[in-house]
């Protein structure tokens, strides 16, 4: 069976994300802050796949060791998505009144952690036969929103990792794909008081599923037009 490491796997569209792959087979490590990621595991588990649940911060290098080392456990990472995220501020402020150690930490999570877990995973994605990475990105990364400045900056920023790593990896798939908008945690946090609807993250992972069934050139997707076949 392929092998996924997930990051901010217990809610919003890690979860989701990991339903999708349950349910076609994979075997998953899940990573979160809390541990609600125990909760996503005991139900991943009822498609009888394989489930790793590990709490921790993927900011801390023994952590990513310790992800890592699971899905070798498992046969081996396939696929590594780093979907955790931090926003800066909560909710967001402009660029003049952005705490820096918010910065600080939205780097840390969105971009720094993102290539530690790479680099720890890099060997055993060059072994695989179908070997992925994604980083979920946001058009925060190309847009100039108000208040979206530090999340954005940080987006951007990994955005760029993928798409260097992707030329220096030929042989992986590193795609950087924007979910569009979501009703998730985050957006909560971020603009509390904007209750407008909008799509539930399952609704973007066949975009997500669709890059693993056709491997399309490393690059950077918008899932909402992947599920709609452009």
């Amino acid at each position: 069976m392929p092998v996924a490491i997930i990051t901010g796997a217990s809610k919003g569209l890690g979860r989701a994300l990991a339903e999708g792959l349950a349910a076609r087979g994979w075997d998953l490590v899940l990573d979160a802050r809390t541990a609600r990621e125990e909760e996503a595991a005991a139900a991943l588990a009822g498609h009888g796949t394989r489930v790793e649940a590990l709490p921790g911060d993927v900011t801390d290098a023994a952590h990513r060791g310790e992800l890592v080392g699971a899905a070798r456990r498992l046969g081996g990472p396939d696929l590594v998505v780093h979907n955790a995220s931090a926003l800066g501020a909560e909710p967001l402020v402009p660029l003049a009144r952005l705490p820096l150690d918010g910065l600080r930490r939205a780097l840390e999570v969105n971009v720094v952690a993102a290539l530690g877990l790479v680099q720890e995973a890099l060997p055993l994605l060059r072994a695989s036969a179908a070997g992925a990475v994604v980083v979920v990105s946001s058009d925060a990364a190309v847009e100039a929103y108000g208040t979206w400045g530090g999340y954005g900056a940080s987006k951007a920023a990994v955005d760029h990792l993928a798409a260097v790593l992707a030329v220096e990896e030929p042989r992986l798939r590193v795609w950087a794909v924007d979910p569009g908008d979501m009703a998730t945690d985050l957006y909560a946090a971020a603009v509390p008081d904007d209750g407008a609807p909008r799509p539930e993250p399952a609704a973007v992972v066949p975009g997500f599923l669709r890059l693993l069934d056709e491997r399309p050139a490393s690059g950077r997707y918008g899932a909402p037009a992947l599920v709609e076949g452009r």
